[in-house]
């Protein structure tokens, strides 16, 4: 978000020139007459902020992964891009949408604001969308009553920071039509209920040393990390508003430790 208005503070200056110099300066220069520094410069560049402006607000938006939250979908260090038009047309820095498009379906892959601190941005998977009662008893997920089919597929491990060595279990887990990978650990509950903040329609939820259940409100969503044991998400601090949608994440388009992961759609 502060880069939007860096871009948009950039992109008023510089427009701003661009009008001056058109209608004022240059019909009062002499023919031969050079442009000035401070006139040259932002004219040569408000079409190149302008560009990136538009594509960055109604387009396409890259992010770098931070954290390993969505392990193993998503590694630390991944570069992705985040489709801004799917979910409709917003108006830049306000993020305000003006043209629906398509709502957030579970099982995508999602940018959005945090809702305790919008000027971060966070990315999750839709586990849940308005009207939809969640369930997660013993890592297990439950949507409306309806359990989520989860399938065994071996292990994943991995090196944590200052933690060291991680070991999970690696399942295949189905919303909607495709499966993507989920992590857990046995030495972890569903939820570390010391970790459970006071939220926005927190009497929606029920939690207890085996799990939780929540009903999502309209115009909002549960977000959870695929490192189910791993992740800051809606467990912790609530729903995301409607309004805090940023995008769609679906593709990975740099990776400097593993080139191979160039090119990868993210499911």
């Amino acid at each position: 978000m502060t880069f939007a208005l860096i871009m948009l503070g950039l992109l008023l200056l510089t427009g701003a020139v661009w009008l001056a110099e058109i209608f004022y300066f240059r019909p009062r220069r002499a023919a031969e007459g050079r442009q000035p520094w401070w006139i040259e410069y932002p004219v040569s560049f408000f079409p190149v902020i302008l560009v990136v402006f538009l594509l960055r607000s109604f387009l396409v938006e890259p992010f770098q992964i931070p954290s390993g939250s969505m392990l193993p979908t998503l590694l630390i260090g991944d570069f992705i891009l985040v489709n801004k038009f799917t979910y409709g047309i917003r108006v830049p820095v306000l993020n305000n949408r003006v043209v629906p498009v398509n709502e957030p379906k579970r099982g995508d892959v999602m940018v959005f604001r945090f809702p305790d601190n919008p000027s971060i941005d966070y990315i999750k998977r839709v586990i849940g969308v308005p009207g939809d009662e969640i369930t997660y008893i013993d890592k297990k997920l439950t949507i409306n009553g309806r359990a989520i089919t989860l399938k065994r597929d071996g292990e994943y491990n991995y090196v944590e920071g200052n933690l060291g060595y991680v070991a999970t279990r690696r399942f295949a887990e189905q919303l909607g039509e495709g499966f993507h990978a989920v992590l857990t650990r046995d030495d972890t509950p569903p939820v570390q209920l010391s970790g459970v903040q006071r939220f926005p329609f927190r009497e929606n939820c029920i939690y207890n040393e085996s799990g939780f259940r929540c009903k999502v409100p309209p115009e909002h969503y549960f977000m959870m990390g695929d490192n189910r044991d791993s992740s800051s998400d809606s467990r912790y601090w609530g729903f995301v508003p409607e309004r805090n949608i940023v995008g769609k994440a679906f593709l990975i388009w740099w990776n400097f430790s593993d080139l191979k992961r160039i090119g990868k759609s993210i499911e």
